[in-house]
């Protein structure tokens, strides 16, 4: 395969971030900011999760949408494999199915829009597919009610106001899950600079043929 040098890089890559998010999610932020308590509101996967978009979406502009896909599920093989020894199995399961949803949404529809302006296709893209993979991780990893998967984290599905700032209250997974899309809005907004820095280097190549 003509393409192998360059589509393992993207793999390698895909893995690392994969393998990073499952680890970093297991660790809420630490200290207050304007009197909101952070734990109750992020992990650190946040912030490196959404290089998995940006990751996809060059994969998808350079090499096209069969590639991306291919990417996509050597990611979800290698990464989830050795999430299982680097993260508890429901997070592990949790962000595998997630991942998988999510990317391959990202791909279908950076596809349909690939021929607008350069900006709308990883945008929408990445944001279709950060709402889903956020409600699908969240929920899995720790809504009670997936407890059959593995035990319940008691941080997680303990009451706290909604955002940390709210009188209303609500298991905190589902503030992480708030602050966890919010941080994935704005770094993929961000993360579009390097995608518009990258474009002229990185430049669609010609189809490669289905064996």
């Amino acid at each position: 395969m003509p393409y192998l040098r360059q589509t393992l890089i993207y793999v390698i890559l895909m893995t690392l971030v994969v393998v990073a998010s499952n680890i970093l999610v297991q660790y809420p932020l630490s200290g207050t900011l304007f009197g909101i308590n952070l734990g109750d509101l992020l992990t650190w996967g946040a912030f490196t999760y959404p290089i998995a978009f940006l990751v996809t979406d060059l994969t998808n502009r350079q090499f096209g949408p069969s590639i991306a896909r291919r990417v996509v599920l050597a990611g979800f093989v290698v990464g989830v494999t050795l999430s299982f020894w680097t993260s508890l199995p429901r997070i592990a399961i949790a962000s595998g199915t997630a991942y998988l949803v999510g990317q391959l949404l990202d791909i279908s529809v950076f596809n349909r829009l690939r021929r607008q302006s350069w900006w709308r296709a990883p945008l929408a893209g990445s944001m279709f597919g950060s709402v889903l993979d956020t409600a699908l991780f969240f929920s899995i990893a720790f809504a009670a009610s997936f407890a059959f998967i593995g035990p319940n984290d008691a941080f997680a599905i303990e009451n706290a106001p909604i955002l940390g700032i709210f009188s209303l209250e609500a298991p905190r997974w589902m503030s992480w899950a708030l602050g966890d899309l919010t941080v994935k809005v704005v770094v993929g907004l961000v993360l579009l600079l390097p995608y518009g820095a990258l474009m002229n280097t990185l430049k669609p190549m010609p189809p490669v043929r289905s064996v």
